[in-house]
Formats: structure tokens, C-alpha cells, sequence
């Protein structure tokens, strides 16, 4: 009997992208090129090296895509390995992204993953720019709100304000907590962007200072007491730190002597972590499901193999029956898709906010003026002008090469052209929460030949 073909590595890939379908993109144009084209061409960035990177990372490689990066600024530890199963015990303190990249590299031949250990605001916005996917494996909303930020700044708008097709720059989204997640496809200018629901996501627990002073009334309450009240009482002018082991343990200790002298029960040392640390409780196969999903919509937008997700998936695994989840059984899983609309006011993903400026005005009055408007409120902003940096507030070196510009008229900077797109990196001041954010402004100089009055008349 001869020998069986050796199984194509690809075999499964070749199903989606060698064949047609009913449900195929417009685009789609099967066949072995689209394959190889995917391989070697498209690039996707993954923000995020923790329990949902490191799934995202592995699923991606395995799905063919071989030109990957990953950004994160965190180092590993020890309470990471139970769900990141990328990490062994030896690489405690090392850099997610970097050791992440290394396992995956080492598991699948072919691909190669850039690693970057830093802060996603510590890269310029063209970095963004090189790569035609962004996969977000995040846990901040403030970060997913500055990286869809970024991208929506590169959608460019024609003069009847639609989207230009060609400057879209696609993220697929996934989240997880305990064995809820969600996984969503954004498309700036097709799609709501993350700053358009933001709705969705429930506002941080807070405490009154009060309560916690005078009335507790659970395990939580006792908690924050000792940190946020009693550590500062004990240790005037030393800042908690809640790496360090020691400074956990003084809290847990103070919260069980509050919890003891009000009979409140269920202090322990792990939930003090969790309240002190706001911890997400994370578990693996939820990661390992939102992750797929993800890859998923990934596949689909680099190669139009099928149409996307409209819009936005949740799902729950569930250990019991419940009749909001309407599960027939005492253990399943129930996804659902909603459809979201964009906010076609919204002011991240939307032509960008306008600013009409005489031409006097200088750089440096137009970045003070962005303290002030209703719809910017940043401060300390840096400024870009295609790429091409205006004024930098960081790091020293590039403060000074762009100091000069700040006394030459904007209009002078912006090449004279009457009206044009600028992009402000700074911190947004938004209901007394202050966030690192970017904005897209659409500067209208008066006054000029070649604009007019709908053009002044025009918003975001």
C-alpha cells in the first residue's frame, strides 16, 4: 500500500482561502496567491502580552499569519502563570512581550514576532501606522481609549465627509472577565469605535471616604480603610506600593483589626489584593474562546474569506442555569452578536473637531487654546502635522529641536493651506479623570480664499 500524503501544515487555512462561498467578502478572490499574499505581507500588531495576548499571539501564528509584533510594558509574575501559559517559573520578572514572542517563535516555525517592552503611549503614531490590523488583548480602558484613538486619527475624510476606504485601519478587540468576554470588530468611519460605546462599560466602584471611616459595612470596605486611610495615618510621605509584598501584607493585617472590631467577615489576603489591585478575575478558557473569536475577525478582514462580525459578540460560560442566559442545561456557553450604530457625532472616530483660527494665530496660542475648548480639554499637547512633528512635549531632546516653532504662526507651519487635518497628543481632562488621549482637530484658517462658509459652518 503506498504511504499517505503528509498533512499540509495549512490544510485547514487552505479550506478558507482556496475555495469559494456564499458568505465571502466582496473582495474575496480565492486561491493560493491570497494564501501566500496573507503570509507574507499582512502585519498585525497585538497590544497586550497577558492572559488574552498570549492566546492571541498563538492563534495568529497558527492561522498563517507570520509578520506579528507585541506590545506591553509589564514583567511577569509569579500570580500570571496559572492562566499566561506561555510563562514558566524562571521567567518571573522578565518582559511579557519578549518572552511571549520567544515561546511562540519557538512553536511555530515560520513566524517571526517583533517584541516591544514599553508603554504603548512611548511609541510614535506612525509606528502604528505600518501594520494593517491592530489586535487589542487589553485590561485598561484607558488604553484601549488611547490605541483606538490612534487609529481612528488616520481615517482621513473626503470633502462630502465619507471615509476614505484606503486610510481605515481595522483593530479587532477582545476582553475578558471571570467567564464573561467580548470580541468586537472596529472599523473607524464604517463601525462604532470604542470611544462611540463606551457606555458599555460599567464605571469603576468607588467608595465614600465617609463610609469607610465610619461605617463599613463589608470585607471591601475594610480594605480600602487601611489603604487608602490608615497607610497614609501610619506612614506620612511613603507611597504604597502594591508590588511590594510587604506593603500588602500591613494592609491585610490593619483591614482584618477593622474587620474584627466591626464584625464584618470574609477579609482575606487574596481578596485584599484583588481590592487593592482592582484585579479582574481571569480565567484561561474564557481567554481561550474570546481569543479565537478574535483571530477569527482577523482571518476575515486580512482576507475577506467571509464577512465580519456586525459588530460586537458577548459570551458566558455558564455552571448553572440561569433564565437570563436561557440555557436549556447546568453548563454551557451562550454567545450573542448585537449590532451597534456609530455616533456620527462622536469626536474620535468622526471627521475630527473643528478649529477656525486667524491666520496670526501662533503654535504656541493654539496649544493653549486646546486647554480651553469644550470639546478638547488637553493639556501639555505635542502636535503633528502629517507625520511631521510641530511640537513635542517629550522626551527633552525632541522638546528642543520644536521649540522654536511655538512663536511662528500655525499657519506658517501648516505650509500656508487653508485648511488640514492636525493630530494633539496630551492629557484629556474629562469629568475630573484626567487620561492620556489623541485628538483629531480640522483647522479652518478665515479669512482665506478657497474656504468657505460651509466649511466654517461644518463640526465633528
Amino acid at each position: 500500500m503506498a504511504d499517505a500524503a503528509p498533512r499540509s501544515k495549512s490544510r485547514d487555512l487552505d479550506k478558507l482561502l482556496l475555495r469559494p462561498g456564499n458568505l465571502v467578502g466582496p473582495t474575496f478572490d480565492p486561491g493560493v496567491q491570497l494564501r501566500d499574499d496573507l503570509q507574507e505581507y499582512a502585519r498585525v500588531l497585538v497590544v497586550g502580552a497577558g492572559g488574552l495576548g498570549c492566546e492571541l499571539l498563538k492563534d495568529l501564528a497558527l492561522s498563517g499569519f507570520k509578520n506579528l509584533e507585541v506590545i506591553d510594558m509589564d514583567r511577569i509574575e509569579v500570580t500570571n502563570l496559572n492562566r499566561q501559559f506561555l510563562f514558566r517559573l524562571e521567567d518571573v520578572g522578565k518582559p511579557k512581550a519578549e518572552v511571549a514572542a520567544k515561546r511562540v517563535m519557538e512553536r511555530v516555525s515560520g513566524v517571526n514576532i517583533v517584541p516591544h517592552f514599553c508603554r504603548i503611549e512611548d511609541k510614535d503614531i506612525e509606528f502604528y501606522n505600518d501594520f494593517n490590523i491592530i489586535a487589542l488583548g487589553l485590561d485598561s480602558i484607558e488604553a484601549r481609549s488611547y490605541i483606538n484613538a490612534v487609529a481612528c486619527s488616520f481615517l482621513e475624510y473626503d470633502s462630502d465627509d465619507n471615509p476614505r476606504e484606503e486610510t481605515m485601519k481595522p483593530m479587532v478587540d477582545g476582553g475578558t472577565e471571570g467567564f464573561k468576554g467580548h470580541a468586537r470588530v472596529i472599523v473607524p468611519g464604517v463601525t462604532p469605535c470604542f470611544e462611540c460605546t463606551i457606555w458599555l462599560f460599567p464605571p469603576q466602584v468607588k467608595f465614600p471616604l465617609c463610609t469607610l471611616a465610619e461605617t463599613p459595612r463589608n470585607a471591601a470596605h475594610c480594605i480600602e480603610y487601611a489603604h487608602l486611610i490608615k497607610w497614609d495615618e501610619v506612614h506620612s510621605g511613603q507611597a504604597f506600593d502594591p508590588d511590594n509584598p510587604d506593603h500588602m501584607k500591613w494592609v491585610y493585617d490593619e483591614a482584618v483589626k477593622r474587620a474584627e472590631l466591626f464584625g464584618i467577615p470574609g477579609v482575606t489576603y487574596s481578596l485584599t489584593q484583588g481590592v487593592v489591585k482592582n484585579i479582574i478575575p481571569a480565567i484561561a478558557s474564557t481567554n481561550a474562546i474570546i481569543s479565537a473569536a478574535c483571530t477569527l475577525e482577523t482571518l476575515k478582514i486580512a482576507s475577506g474569506c467571509s464577512k465580519t462580525l456586525s459588530n460586537y459578540l458577548t459570551a458566558m460560560i455558564s455552571t448553572v442555569k440561569t433564565a437570563l442566559c436561557r440555557y436549556n442545561g447546568v453548563e454551557g456557553l451562550h454567545t450573542k452578536v448585537t449590532e451597534f450604530v456609530k455616533d456620527k457625532d462622536c469626536l474620535v472616530c468622526g471627521p475630527g473637531v473643528l478649529i477656525e483660527l486667524d491666520t496670526t494665530v501662533t503654535l504656541k496660542k493654539f496649544i493653549d487654546m486646546l486647554e480651553e475648548d469644550p470639546k478638547v480639554l488637553m493639556t501639555k499637547a505635542s502636535i503633528t502635522y502629517h507625520g511631521k512633528n510641530l511640537y513635542m512635549q517629550a522626551p527633552p531632546v525632541l522638546e528642543e529641536m520644536t521649540r522654536s516653532n511655538l512663536e511662528l504662526p500655525l499657519y506658517d507651519l501648516m505650509d500656508k493651506i487653508p485648511k488640514d487635518v492636525l493630530h494633539a497628543t496630551g492629557t484629556i481632562n474629562k469629568d475630573d479623570k484626567k487620561s492620556s488621549g489623541l485628538r483629531k482637530l480640522r483647522v479652518v484658517f478665515k479669512g482665506i480664499d478657497g474656504v468657505t462658509d460651509m466649511d466654517m459652518a461644518g463640526g465633528a
